[in-house]
């Protein structure tokens, strides 16, 4: 497959403050999550998806019951997505997604991680064409059972491979919950090191000498945005 996947919360790992950072963005997308879809998981499949992912990086209870009581009340903060695409160190595409609630303070921000790392800021649409909106599963596991389960329930298969154990599957975005929950029926012990929508490179590009360093700067520039929700790349480091 050849393919590099990067999510905000694994890079986030490797800075000091990370368990603050990760709770932050976790309250704020279950807030929005569930002020735009229902407060609660049996009726907002995602919402539910999203606080069981909660859980599995150990974000506190009080820290998604605060945000599941805010989207409750009247009012609140007005955020929305919004997604910025460019070219970071190495040439490598990167697509950022955000939640804000002040876009013109958001840009600047992101603008300012490649302006200083000698990246280039595109426009939208300049890179997504070159990465695959799809839904990425991987799990320890047998393949030709994986692969029999997803027929069986009719979900379109993009790519599925194995490594050793190590079992990944691909599948179109819309087909998310209905991959996840034919798989959880065939193997109901199955437990996801990764199971979420990604936007996923279809070339990746090697970074190497001095770009290597500016590439790590230009994450963790990132990282510190707190508007940032996801970065998606084509990096392989």
């Amino acid at each position: 497959m050849g393919r590099a996947y990067q999510n905000r919360k694994e890079s986030m790992a490797k800075t000091a403050d990370a368990k603050s950072k990760v709770y932050s963005k976790y309250g704020r997308e279950i807030y929005v999550c569930a002020k735009s879809g229902g407060v609660e998981p049996e009726g907002n499949l995602t919402l539910r998806n999203l606080i069981d992912k909660a859980k599995k990086d150990q974000v506190p209870a009080h820290v998604i019951e605060k945000a599941l009581q805010k989207a409750k009340g009247a009012g609140g903060e007005d955020f929305a997505l919004a997604r910025y695409e460019g070219y970071g160190p190495g040439n490598c595409m990167v697509i950022i997604e955000c939640l804000t609630d002040n876009p013109n303070r958001t840009f600047g921000d992101v603008r300012q991680c490649f302006v200083k790392t000698k990246s280039k800021i595109g426009t939208q649409g300049s890179v997504a064409h070159m990465f695959d909106h799809g839904a990425l599963f991987i799990f320890t596991g047998d393949e030709e059972a994986a692969l029999e389960a997803l027929i069986m329930a009719d979900v379109e298969v993009i790519e599925i491979e194995s490594e050793g154990d190590k079992v990944t599957v691909i599948t179109p975005h819309t087909e998310y919950f209905k991959a996840k929950t034919a798989l959880l029926d065939a193997m109901p012990e199955l437990d996801f090191d990764i199971d979420e929508i990604q936007f996923l490179p279809k070339t990746t590009a090697p970074i190497e000498g001095d770009d290597i360093p500016l590439f790590e700067k230009f994450m963790d520039m990132l990282n510190d945005v707190d508007d940032v929700q996801n970065v998606y790349h084509s990096a392989e480091v």
